[in-house]
């Protein structure tokens, strides 16, 4: 009973920088909120479908870190009966949310920009560069935000590529409303939409294959089964391992079930032989989730599966 007390404190303290993250994502929730505001105006006053387009992925930048703000804080609850193995993987949900928002809205985007080469609109290109440049500001603070937190998370890993996507959007709507400046290009401004799109579009489809891996229970990506395996059959004692599986928790976190089968004659040291096979497999991989089934060489399972089964 103490440990688990203890355990349960454990999970419930909030670190001094994990309400420091909290503040700088409010923080930049807030200003994209603004920002998305004045750009969907700016772009229906000066006719940019350019600038609707990057104010409409702005407003995904806002909705994105709302998302992980909440997936953040319920990822900290502790294990209960409803969840055995924590909270952990609502950031993994929230970032197939917003990784799906951005294929989304990079596919409407291509769809409304090939539209407007059908039928050119007037576009005010001063109007453009000056909020363009505004929203650029704004995109680079918001990354400053975000981007320690975005090394050890998926989720918010995916709320800063929503904002790394804007940036460069911002700066294509600058070069537009400049371009369209100096030489009445009105084209110009489809054809950077399309390219906001297609950069849109490729970030998604770059990050959202590894979150689907850890929702489908993949093997982790760096680790091979076979290679684990091998560990723990070199410990002395250990005949074989089989019947396994390997998967990820979470983005921190992967896991192994499987039958150990102790060699003969040493059955008395079962015990220790999976202690020891746990110790390799902490130290080697980093796994400490395992959970080993003990067989005796004389009755161990017949033609098992190595993987699997």
């Amino acid at each position: 009973m103490p440990h688990d007390h203890a355990h349960g404190h454990h999970h419930h303290h909030i670190a001094p920088e994990q309400l420091a993250g909290d503040k700088r994502l409010a923080a930049a929730v807030g200003v994209n909120v603004l920002l998305t505001v004045a750009q969907i105006i700016g772009g229906i006053v000066s006719g940019s479908l350019a600038m609707i387009a990057d104010a409409l992925h702005n407003f995904s930048d806002a909705a994105s870190l709302v998302i992980a703000v909440w997936a953040r804080r319920i990822a900290r609850r502790p294990a209960d009966e409803a969840m055995t193995f924590g909270y952990g993987r609502a950031e993994v949900v929230a970032a197939l949310i917003n990784l799906t928002t951005l294929i989304l809205i990079g596919l409407y985007l291509v769809y409304e920009a090939v539209l407007r080469f059908f039928d050119p609109q007037e576009v005010t290109g001063w109007l453009i560069v000056v909020i363009a440049s505004v929203a650029l500001v704004v995109d680079l603070v918001t990354a400053w935000l975000t981007y320690r937190m975005a090394q050890d998370s998926v989720n918010i890993r995916a709320a800063f590529l929503h904002n790394v996507a804007d940036a460069l959007g911002s700066v294509a709507v600058i070069l537009a409303g400049t371009l369209i400046l100096l030489f009445g290009w009105a084209w110009i401004d489809p054809l950077v939409t399309l390219g906001i799109a297609g950069y849109i579009l490729w970030l998604a489809w770059a990050e959202i294959g590894g979150v689907i891996r850890i929702l489908m229970l993949g093997t982790p990506p760096a680790m091979a089964p076979e290679a684990v395996l091998e560990s723990a059959e070199a410990v002395e004692g250990v005949e074989a391992l089989h019947s396994a599986h390997l998967w990820q928790i979470d983005e921190g976190r992967s896991a192994l079930t499987a039958h150990l089968v102790v060699v003969a004659g040493a059955w008395s040291r079962a015990d220790a032989i999976k202690a020891s096979v746990k110790a390799r497999l902490a130290e080697v991989h980093g796994l400490r989730e395992v959970t080993l089934e003990l067989e005796c060489a004389a009755h161990r399972c017949t033609e098992p599966r190595r993987i699997g089964g």
